[in-house]
């Protein structure tokens, strides 16, 4: 899957333009914002043909809509929104919608707890099997087979946690823009993605076999 488009032009002048019915930016707009309107709506009904309706519906919103536009968010916010509104009205109509929930689970660790040593231990708290060094170039982890497994740990993730991260950073939205558009406090947007991360890169570290044991406390048992 390649990398999320970005638009060149600033909101402002798509707006002004989708405002004018230029086929040409709102063309560029649908290309650039589909994948993601796309990842988003399955996250909401489960079938992918409901879900291409969802983003078509949304597109239909927004060229009905675009006259509304207050700038009070951004534009791919304000798109986002549609969409999951949309999305929560189909999956609910059809009785098809995946619960969805922000709510943070207090009692869920963000590594696992296994990784460390247990409070009997001589090193209690210190790390049983920690990452080692990722042989992969950075920039090639967005590439190819990792781009994938990355992708695909992903999808394992519980919904908000999938929300979050595929927002922040596959979407490259903001912080404050993904708690907007989730309708989620700050610090909720926060720990979701730090445990969605966390677990992220815990797959791609068995992808990669980027794992070690730590002779220092195992030595010690």
């Amino acid at each position: 899957m390649p990398p999320p488009r970005a638009m060149a032009l600033p909101d402002s002048e798509i707006v002004a333009a989708l405002k004018r019915g230029d086929e040409t930016v709102f063309a560029d707009l649908v290309d650039a914002y589909s994948p993601g309107l796309m990842r988003m709506a399955g996250m909401f009904v489960r079938d992918r043909a409901v879900a291409e309706e969802v983003v078509q519906d949304t597109w239909l919103a927004v060229l009905r809509g675009i006259d509304r536009f207050e700038g009070r968010s951004s534009l791919k916010t304000w798109i986002y929104r549609i969409l999951m509104n949309t999305a929560k009205t189909r999956g609910q109509r059809e009785a098809r919608s995946i619960p969805f929930s922000a709510a943070v689970r207090d009692d869920e660790p963000s590594v696992d707890p296994d990784r460390f040593a247990g409070p009997d231990h001589r090193c209690a708290g210190g790390w049983m099997i920690g990452p080692s060094e990722w042989q992969t170039p950075e920039e090639e982890l967005l590439q190819g087979e990792t781009r994938e497994a990355i992708l695909d740990a992903i999808d394992q993730l519980p919904e908000a946690q999938k929300a979050v991260i595929t927002l922040r950073d596959v979407d490259g939205f903001p912080p404050e823009e993904v708690s907007e558009a989730l309708g989620i406090s700050d610090g909720n947007q926060r720990v979701l993605l730090h445990r969605a991360r966390s677990k992220v890169r815990r797959a791609i570290e068995a992808h990669l076999g980027a794992v070690e044991p730590n002779s220092y406390v195992l030595e010690r048992s």
